[in-house]
């Protein structure tokens, strides 16, 4: 009987002690629900900043020949620091290593240093334009090799549908694919070297203005010779008062003392003389009437 006792004690008394152990832990905590996937933050400047358009070329495998261009020409650093310095982004027409082999033969030789640094900014906006973009652009848009006026490396973009397109005046060429966009540069696959008009198209030399016309001088008009000039400078028409004075009038022209040149004599009568010939002959027909 005292077996029993104690051994329901001890029995008691382990359930006890259990039951205190299991009330004293604290109560799990919920399952928490399953996380959703963390979604990269968009892009910011300064991680656009820290892009390089040779390693993203490089990476893409066919734009060697653009690529060795925009390190000798240093448009690539140009492009970074611009990314860093800009809130604007940049656009990178890229053309492929199958374009620039399209190119005629010396075409890339025959430029200078200056040229290609034009040629490869020609490629280049200073402006981030997604491809939708293109559908409401002013042109022509304006390239890192000058400005919008005509003449100053003009370039073309138009947008249908899909598809766009490039003018440069020189060539034509069209978007294939985007290489690489992050809202701040845009690379752009393009399937021909955009030419630009000042470096392949001859100017045509500007002719000098042509000179103002003439006009023609005046004839000077030659003013009546007075009778002292006539008879200073031309002998033959006039006679000086002594040579007039000495003369001998015949009927058919005057010879003077002088040696003179003759004058012929027009034959007109003055007044004068006519009315004494007349009264000459009156009275010689008189003179004949009275000796009858």
């Amino acid at each position: 009987m005292t077996r029993q006792a104690f051994f329901s004690f001890l029995l008691l008394l382990f359930f006890l002690c259990h039951g205190t152990t299991t009330l004293a832990q604290p109560a799990q905590a919920p399952a928490l629900p399953a996380s959703a996937p963390l979604t990269q933050p968009p892009t910011t400047s300064s991680s656009a900043s820290n892009v390089d358009i040779t390693k993203i070329l490089q990476g893409a495998g066919e734009f060697t020949i653009l690529n060795r261009l925009l390190k000798r020409t240093a448009v690539a650093d140009q492009i970074k620091g611009q990314l860093k310095k800009s809130n604007n982004g940049f656009t990178l027409f890229a053309p492929t290593d199958t374009a620039f082999s399209n190119l005629k033969s010396g075409t890339l030789n025959s430029l200078n240093d200056e040229d290609k640094i034009r040629l490869i900014q020609f490629h280049t906006l200073p402006s981030f334009y997604s491809l939708s973009n293109f559908e409401t652009v002013s042109n022509p848009v304006r390239t890192q090799a000058g400005d919008s006026t005509p003449g100053e490396y003009p370039l073309n973009v138009t947008s249908m549908g899909n598809q766009v397109n490039i003018s440069t005046g020189v060539v034509n060429a069209s978007v294939s694919g985007t290489v690489y966009s992050d809202n701040r540069l845009a690379v752009y696959r393009v399937d021909k070297v955009l030419l630009p008009m000042d470096l392949f198209v001859a100017k045509t030399p500007i002719a000098a203005p042509a000179p103002a016309p003439t006009k023609p001088k005046a004839k000077k008009k030659k003013a009546a010779a007075s009778p002292k000039a006539e008879e200073d400078t031309d002998p033959k028409v006039a006679e000086s008062p002594k040579a007039a004075s000495t003369s001998t009038s015949t009927g058919t022209g005057t010879c003077t003392s002088n040696s003179i040149p003759t004058v012929v004599d027009s034959g007109a009568v003055s007044p004068k003389k006519h009315g004494i010939m007349v009264l000459s002959v009156g009275v010689t027909v008189l003179i004949a009437a009275f000796s009858m």
